[in-house]
């Protein structure tokens, strides 16, 4: 027998380990998986930026609409029958790129007429977000069919609106401030929430029946036909599942629009940070930006000067026109990378508005300025946003109750409405 204490032959004797220190990746996974989890629901769960949306909405149908009523006396000469760009030319461009426009349907001065009309009504209707989903198509078809007609018309805003238009068709741009949400409130206020809509489904027959004999005629190309007919059917399952199946299959069909929404979105803001980070470095590289006297040429052009006297007032200050062009190269290529920092984002963006607004003046270009302004807006603070909504609407707001009478918290306006809130 071996002695107490002796280890036995055989036997592995316990090894001894100093007290190792914790891997920094350990809680790595874990706390990706719950990183991951809250992006997905925050992306599937709501639509982001509700109230930019809207000013989205808003800006651009409300710059379109005031542009064709501007050239509603020159409409002709710019789009139609009367121009220099002639139908035929027109048409050979189109046969090469494929653009969608409803004016190479035919070149009769009565269908000009129409689709320009068309037009003004869809801006319109998007405007104050009557039926937001089909105004926003339409729209889209009103932007497309005149500015691919004569692809020379524009001042760079009509780019901007043109991109615009088709991001918009694919936001939930309706949700605030517009009529669909107005009547949306009212509707969950009455307890009729998910309706028979006869107005919708008139909408929604008349507009099929003009894509049938659309494509009966063979107006459509395949593309485009089958863009249209699945928004069109699109909208029937929207209604169906609505009236007929409010439970889960309502809730997938929220999630599909939400994420749908939130790319759009993204996909919104990435172009707008596109835009001004190309503009800046294509500036860069010009000798005149530079020297620092580029703005100083644009000032003396004739087409560019609506008030000479201040132009030229202000082209007379070298310094002044030297911190401007640096001062534009430098704002537009840091926007971008100022979007990490909320208070760094907010001074450059108020200097872009800033700049835009000088451009209207100064230059002549309106709508070039009001197109930007209305893109930038996708970076606006909710919270402006709302105040500034509310500054617009409290004049409007008719009083409901007399003065000094006692609201009960309960059954006041805004509580409905938070109440009726999706």
């Amino acid at each position: 027998m071996s002695a107490p204490g002796t280890p036995v032959p055989g036997t592995r004797l316990p090894v001894s380990h100093a007290p190792s220190e914790a891997s920094p990746f350990t809680g790595l996974v874990p706390g990706l998986r719950r990183a991951v989890g809250r992006g997905l629901a925050k992306v599937t769960g709501s639509a982001a930026g509700p109230y930019q949306s809207a000013i989205l909405r808003i800006g651009f149908s409300l710059v379109w609409l005031l542009f064709l009523l501007r050239e509603w006396p020159h409409r002709a000469e710019l789009y139609g029958p009367d121009g220099s760009w002639s139908f035929a030319l027109a048409r050979r461009l189109i046969a090469d790129n494929h653009a969608f426009t409803l004016l190479m349907w035919s070149d009769s001065r009565a269908w000009f007429e129409t689709v320009y009309a068309a037009a003004i009504v869809a801006a319109a209707l998007l405007l104050v977000g009557w039926r937001t989903r089909t105004a926003a198509l339409l729209f889209m078809v009103g932007v497309l069919s005149l500015q691919n007609r004569s692809i020379f018309v524009g001042d760079g805003g009509d780019n901007v609106i043109h991109l615009m238009a088709v991001y918009l068709v694919f936001t939930r741009c309706g949700q605030v401030w517009s009529l669909d949400r107005r009547r949306a409130v009212r509707e969950a206020t009455a307890g009729r929430s998910g309706g028979a809509d006869p107005v919708g489904i008139a909408l929604w027959t008349v507009l099929g029946t003009a894509l049938v004999a659309a494509s009966l005629v063979g107006r459509l190309t395949t593309g485009w036909a089958l863009i249209f007919w699945a928004c069109w059917g699109g909208q029937a399952v929207w209604w169906a599942v609505r009236r007929y199946a409010p439970g889960e299959p309502r809730t997938v069909l929220d999630i599909v629009a939400d994420v749908v929404h939130n790319g759009a979105m993204l996909v919104i803001a990435a172009e707008v940070c596109l835009i001004y980070s190309t503009a800046g470095w294509y500036k860069i590289q010009g000798g005149r930006w530079q020297d620092g006297t580029a703005p100083y040429y644009p000032l003396h052009l004739d087409d560019f000067t609506p008030w000479p006297a201040l132009s030229h007032t202000l082209a007379g200050h070298a310094v002044l026109i030297m911190l401007i062009a640096y001062g534009t190269v430098v704002v537009q290529v840091a926007f971008p990378f100022a979007l990490f920092n909320r208070r760094v984002k907010n001074v450059l963006l108020a200097v872009l508005i800033l700049e835009h607004v000088s451009i209207a003046v100064l230059l002549g270009l309106p709508f070039f300025s009001l197109a930007m302004i209305a893109a930038d807006a996708v970076f606006l603070p909710t919270g402006f946003l709302r105040w500034a909504g509310e500054q617009v609407v409290r004049p409007l707001r008719p009083r409901r109750e007399p003065p000094g009478a006692a609201i009960d918290p309960q059954r006041s306006p805004d509580a409905t409405e938070q109440a009726a809130a999706p």
